[in-house]
């Protein structure tokens, strides 16, 4: 895979929380639903999957928000900025916000979800796209053919 540039830090919008990435993201993602459009105040909410173990909150202690559900929703209990979530059961990634990043300028989706709640006017660069989300075993695929479309991405 081509340099990603690691380790990557970031914060929320006061700075109080803050976060160090040392592993590439597995995917990219543009969420639609209206969940993620309520939660971030626009048409969707923007993902980097990142493996658990190389993601880490190095300052600030972030608070659960959102739904409160067994998907947990972290943010900065001060500036209240949505950080990341750690989906229910699946311990081995942790779904961070790009915009939390010092420097997201890298950021493109590979995948958009949700398509079938997105508001009309929306759209993304996406490579592939879904009315609800990929069906749990097609994202065997999906990893790679991520990793092939940036390194194909950064050599152009």
């Amino acid at each position: 895979m081509a340099d990603w540039q690691l380790p990557w830090a970031g914060g929320c919008r006061c700075g109080q929380v803050r976060i160090r990435i040392t592993a590439p993201p597995m995917l990219t993602t543009a969420c639609h639903c209206t969940g993620c459009q309520r939660m971030s105040s626009s048409a969707f909410s923007l993902t980097a999957t990142i493996p658990s173990q190389g993601f880490e909150v190095t300052a600030g202690e972030p608070v659960i928000g959102g739904l409160h559900g067994a998907t947990h929703h972290f943010f900065c209990p001060h500036c209240m900025s949505w950080m990341f979530t750690r989906p229910e059961g699946m311990d081995h990634f942790v779904n961070v916000r790009p915009t939390m990043l010092d420097d997201a300028r890298w950021f493109r989706p590979f995948l958009e979800v949700w398509t079938r709640e997105k508001l009309p006017w929306a759209s993304t660069p996406a490579v592939r796209s879904y009315e609800t989300q990929p069906d749990f075993e097609e994202y065997a695929s999906l990893v790679p053919e991520f990793a092939q479309h940036h390194d194909a991405l950064t050599k152009s």
